[in-house]
């Protein structure tokens, strides 16, 4: 293994983690966005100040990872040879986790806009959906069960 390829791992692993915790804290500040009284408008701004600005460094965080992630792959030939449906798998909870970072974006602007009708029991559950798209990633990369 060259030095080159673990430090390129070591920073995407920093970059995806780092990427996830905004993932993790964002949909948090939309159960509290959720909860917020109809006349408490300085909360309301507070909140949607720091969800803006979570977004935003979570989506600045998310493109290395991205980056990083296609060089290991593509850089390191990790595509090639047999036992690599482990790989697919994550592939396509990249494509999850993109998505999710997307949604979360959507009801960021409902919220901006007055339009959002879930309740903070669906955020909570929400909330969750990152954390089991992580801990998928990482056992999918860990152990690489196929």
């Amino acid at each position: 293994m060259s030095s080159m390829y673990l430090w390129v791992k070591a920073l995407h692993l920093i970059f995806v983690a780092s990427w996830f915790a905004g993932l993790f804290y964002l949909p948090r500040i939309f159960v509290n966005l959720a909860m917020v009284p109809a006349d408490s408008h300085a909360e309301r701004e507070r909140l949607l100040l720091m969800a803006r600005r979570l977004y935003r460094f979570s989506s600045l965080l998310m493109v290395p990872a991205l980056l990083l992630g296609l060089w290991l792959w593509l850089g390191f030939d990790l595509w090639k040879g047999p036992g690599n449906g482990w790989l697919h798998a994550k592939l396509t909870l990249v494509v999850l986790a993109l998505g999710y970072h997307h949604a979360c974006r959507s009801l960021l602007r409902k919220f901006e806009t007055f339009a959002n009708k879930r309740s903070d029991r669906w955020f909570r559950v929400f909330n969750e959906v990152a954390v089991l798209i992580f801990a998928a990633i990482v056992v999918l990369v860990v152990v690489k069960p196929f």
